[in-house]
C-alpha cells in the first residue's frame, strides 16, 4: 500500500501482464501489454489500471487518498466483485497526481465510492470476460460453458481449470468486448459485505507511512514563521540567534499561495525538526501588517446579525413568501449562529518537497494530488510532466489537505535551499493559520397553518468560501445557501425563499467536513422543530407530512423504530434531525438526560441511506466518526479572533472530545438498490440540531448559538 511511480508499476507488470486502462468518462477500455502499455501511459490516454501478471497477482492502482475512510478496502471490493478474485489478495498501489490519466483525484465530497463504482465494475468484468474467453479458446469450448471463480476459470463439464496467471498472455491478445453485462446485485458476493479493513494492520504495527514518516536521503527539516494576521508581509528579519542553534543550516524568506494571495513567511531549515523549531523561537521577525483589519469575533458576528436583517440576494424562491409572512398572524422569527472551526486533523500539515532547476517532486498527506500538481507547475513555471506528486497515508483531512497552499510553500522552501526538505506545521501553526470553516448567522422566518408550513424564509450571512480569489466579488451570491436540505421541502411548502448576505473579512475560509451542510442543517433543522412545536405536531409526523419520498419515509420509519420514538413521552429529552447531502440521507435521534445543572447525552441513534453500501461496517465507522466530530463542533469547538489573530492555539483551548465524552452511538445502514451516495460527510450535519432539539424537549430551553456547554443548560 505504498506509493509507487508509474514506471515502477509498469516495469513490475512486465510483458506478460494484462493491463486495463479506463479512459476519463469510462467510455471505453483498452487492453495493453508491456511496451505498448508504457507508450499509452506516457501519452496520457489511460486513466485507471488493473494489472494481472503471470503469477496471477492482481494489482490495482487507486487514484484517491486513504485518510481513514477505508478507501483501500472498498476500492478492491468493487474490483473483486466482477473480477472474481479474493479481495484480500488484490495488491494496492497509489497513483501519482495526474488528472489526464485518472480524471479527478480529489478525495472529498464523499466521492471515493460514488466516483469509482461503475469504473471498477466495468474494468473487473471486462478483464474477467477476456480471461474466460482465453480459457474457452484454449480448451475449444464455448465461453458460455466456462465461468470464473476465485482467480481461476473453470469448465465444469470437463473439470478443467486454469489460473488467471496461466491465461493472461492469451487474454492480452484478444479484443475486449465493447460492453460486458454486469452482475445483478442479487448475485453480489463481495460488495455489501463488511470485510476487514486492509489498511489497519499497517497502522497497528507501525509500518504505515504517513506524511510525517516519509524520508528522503539528505533531507532537511523546516518550520516556517508566518504572520498571525493572515495578510502580513515580512518587513525585516534577523536570523543571527537562529543560526546559532545547533543543527540550523539556513533561514530564508518564503511565500505560499492562499487563494491567489501571496502570504510571506520565514523558514528555518535544520538537520532535524526540533532544531528547526528551536531556531524559529530564536528568530526575530518584524511584520508589515499595519493595513490588516484588526477583526475580532464579536465584530464579525455583529456585522452578520445586522446583515441578516437587511435585504439580501435571493437565490431560490417559490410563491410569495414575503407576502405570506406579512399576512400571517403568528410568525416565528429567530436567528441561529454557528462558529468558525479549525480542521484540527490529528496529523498536522506536513510536506516533503524536492525542487530542482527543471523538476519538482512532492510527497505528503495530500487529498488533491492533481490540484497540487497543476498549481506547482504554474507556480514554478515547469511543464506539467516535470512535476510529480505522491500521496502517503493521511492522518485526517476534512478538506484542509485538499488545498494547495502548504505544498506550494514546501516547494518554495526546497527551491530556496536547493535540496529535499520536509516542512512541518506545529499544532499551533495548524490551528491558527486557517483556512477555517466560516462562521455563520441565519435568520429564519416561518408560519404554520393546519399543521403544515405555510411560508418559510431563510437568510444566511457569512463569508463565501467560493469568492476569495483576486478579482472575485466577495459579495457574490453564495449558491450553497440551501445545501443539506431535502429537495422534498421545496415541493411541499407553497411559499419559500432563501437569501444570502455575504460578509467581507480577511480570514481565509474553506471546506470543512460536509461543507455548508454542517452549518445550514443546524439552523434549518432546528427551525423545522420549532415550527413543528408551533403547529402542535410531533417532529416525526411533521416531517412525514412534508417529505413524501418513499426513501425518506423508510428512513424515518427505521429511525423511529430503533430509537423507540413512538414509545417515548414528550419531555423525556428526545430530538430528531434529518438531512441530505452528497447523495445520501441521514437521520439522527439524540436522547439527553439531566446531569447536575446541565444535561448529558445518553445515546445517539443514526440511520443512513447511502444507496448501495459497499462495506456496511465502513459506512458505520464513517457515521460514528461524523457524530463525534459533530458533537465536538456543537459543544466545544470554536475558533475565535482578537486583533485579527486566531486566539486558540492548541488543544488546551480547542479541546477535543475524550472517550469519556462520547455517548453510545448506534448506527443503522439501510439496504438499498439505489446507486451509492456518500458516507464520510452526510452523517455529520444533523447531529447538532438533533441534540439541540432534544435539549428543548427535555428542558424547554432552545439553543440557537453554537457552541454551548452541556454542563450549563
Amino acid at each position: 500500500m505504498s506509493p509507487v511511480s508509474r514506471r515502477t508499476f509498469l516495469a513490475a507488470a512486465g510483458g506478460t501482464a494484462l493491463v486495463l486502462g479506463v479512459v476519463p468518462g469510462f467510455r471505453r477500455l483498452r487492453v495493453l501489454t508491456g511496451e505498448a502499455a508504457e507508450i499509452e501511459r506516457e501519452a496520457g490516454r489511460l486513466n485507471a489500471f488493473v494489472s494481472i501478471d503471470a503469477s496471477g497477482k492482481v494489482t490495482l492502482v487507486t487514484h484517491r487518498a486513504e485518510m481513514g475512510q477505508g478507501a483501500y478496502s472498498v476500492v478492491p471490493q468493487m474490483l473483486a466483485e466482477e473480477l472474481e478474485v479474493d479481495y484480500a489478495t488484490v495488491e494496492i498501489v497509489v497513483a501519482e497526481g495526474d488528472s489526464a490519466r485518472y480524471g479527478s483525484q480529489i478525495t472529498g465530497g464523499s466521492s471515493t465510492v460514488r466516483g469509482s463504482l461503475t469504473q471498477l465494475l466495468v474494468a473487473g468484468a471486462t478483464a474477467r470476460d477476456l480471461l474466460v474467453r482465453a480459457a474457452a479458446q484454449r480448451w475449444g469450448v464455448p465461453p458460455a460453458e466456462c465461468r470464473a471463480e476465485r482467480g481461476t476459470v473453470v469448465h465444469p463439464a470437463s473439470t478443467r481449470r486454469a489460473g488467471y496467471g496461466e491465461l493472461v498472455a492469451d487474454a492480452a491478445r484478444l479484443e475486449p468486448a465493447p460492453k460486458v453485462p454486469l452482475k445483478p446485485r442479487a448475485r453480489y458476493t463481495v460488495i455489501g459485505k463488511s470485510l476487514p479493513r486492509r489498511d489497519l494492520p499497517a497502522k497497528v504495527n507501525g509500518s504505515a507511512v504517513f506524511g510525517l514518516d516519509f524520508r528522503l536521503p539528505g533531507m532537511q527539516f523546516a518550520v516556517v514563521e508566518r504572520s498571525p494576521r493572515f495578510v502580513g508581509r515580512v518587513k525585516r528579519f534577523d536570523a543571527t540567534a537562529s543560526l546559532k542553534v545547533p543543527g540550523v543550516t539556513k533561514v530564508v524568506k518564503v511565500e505560499r499561495d492562499v487563494f491567489g494571495h501571496r502570504r510571506e513567511g520565514v523558514a528555518v531549515v535544520a538537520t532535524n525538526t526540533w532544531a528547526a523549531i528551536q531556531g524559529r523561537r530564536a528568530l526575530e521577525v518584524e511584520w508589515d501588517d499595519g493595513d490588516a483589519p484588526a477583526v475580532d469575533t464579536e465584530t464579525l458576528y455583529a456585522r452578520m446579525r445586522e446583515a441578516v436583517r437587511s435585504p439580501g440576494n435571493h437565490f431560490r424562491s417559490q410563491g410569495a413568501a414575503s407576502v405570506a409572512l406579512e399576512r400571517a398572524t403568528d410568525v416565528l422569527d429567530v436567528t441561529y449562529e454557528t462558529p468558525y472551526q479549525a480542521h484540527a486533523c490529528m496529523e498536522p500539515l506536513n510536506c516533503v518537497a524536492h525542487v530542482t532547476a527543471d523538476s519538482a517532486e512532492i510527497w505528503g498527506p495530500i487529498q488533491g494530488p492533481d490540484w497540487v500538481r497543476g498549481h506547482l507547475a504554474d507556480a514554478l513555471g515547469l511543464p506539467l510532466e516535470k512535476v510529480r506528486v505522491h500521496m502517503t497515508f493521511l492522518g485526517g483531512g476534512f478538506g484542509r489537505k485538499a488545498f494547495t497552499d502548504w505544498t506550494h510553500e514546501a516547494a518554495m522552501v526546497s527551491k530556496a535551499v536547493g535540496g529535499p526538505v520536509q516542512v512541518v506545521w506545529t499544532r499551533e501553526d495548524d490551528l491558527t493559520q486557517g483556512p477555517f470553516r466560516p462562521g455563520m448567522v441565519y435568520r429564519c422566518r416561518g408560519a404554520v397553518a393546519n399543521g403544515r408550513v405555510l411560508a418559510f424564509e431563510g437568510t444566511m450571512a457569512g463569508q463565501n468560501m467560493n469568492a476569495q480569489e483576486p478579482g472575485s466579488d466577495p459579495r457574490a451570491f453564495n449558491r450553497d445557501v440551501v445545501e443539506g436540505i431535502h429537495e422534498g421541502w421545496f415541493d411541499a411548502i407553497g411559499h419559500w425563499r432563501f437569501g444570502d448576505a455575504p460578509l467581507e473579512a480577511p480570514i481565509p475560509v474553506m471546506w470543512w467536513r460536509s461543507v455548508y451542510s454542517s452549518t445550514n442543517a443546524f439552523a434549518y433543522e432546528s427551525f423545522v422543530d420549532e415550527l413543528a412545536a408551533k403547529a402542535g405536531v410531533d417532529p416525526f409526523t411533521f416531517r412525514r407530512r412534508h417529505l413524501r419520498d418513499a426513501r425518506v419515509t423508510a428512513l424515518l420509519d427505521r429511525l423511529a423504530q430503533v430509537s423507540g420514538w413512538d414509545g417515548r413521552a414528550k419531555g423525556q429529552g428526545y430530538g430528531l434531525a434529518l438531512t441530505h447531502c452528497f447523495g445520501s440521507s441521514a437521520g439522527h435521534v439524540v436522547k439527553v438526560r439531566r446531569a447536575g445543572s446541565g444535561v448529558a447525552i445518553e445515546r445517539v441513534w443514526s440511520v443512513i441511506d447511502c444507496g448501495l453500501a459497499v462495506n456496511p461496517d465502513g459506512v458505520k465507522a464513517q457515521v460514528e466518526g461524523s457524530v463525534v466530530m459533530a458533537l465536538a463542533a456543537a459543544c466545544t469547538h470554536e475558533m475565535t479572533f482578537a486583533g485579527g489573530v486566531a486566539a486558540k492555539r492548541n488543544f488546551d483551548a480547542y479541546r477535543l472530545p475524550l472517550l469519556r465524552d462520547v455517548p453510545p452511538i448506534e448506527v443503522h445502514v439501510l439496504e438499498s438498490e439505489h446507486p451509492p451516495g456518500g458516507a464520510g460527510e452526510p452523517g455529520l450535519p444533523g447531529v447538532a440540531p438533533a441534540l439541540c432539539n432534544a435539549i428543548a424537549d427535555l428542558a424547554g430551553t432552545r439553543i440557537r448559538r453554537l457552541p454551548f456547554d452541556l454542563a450549563r443548560i
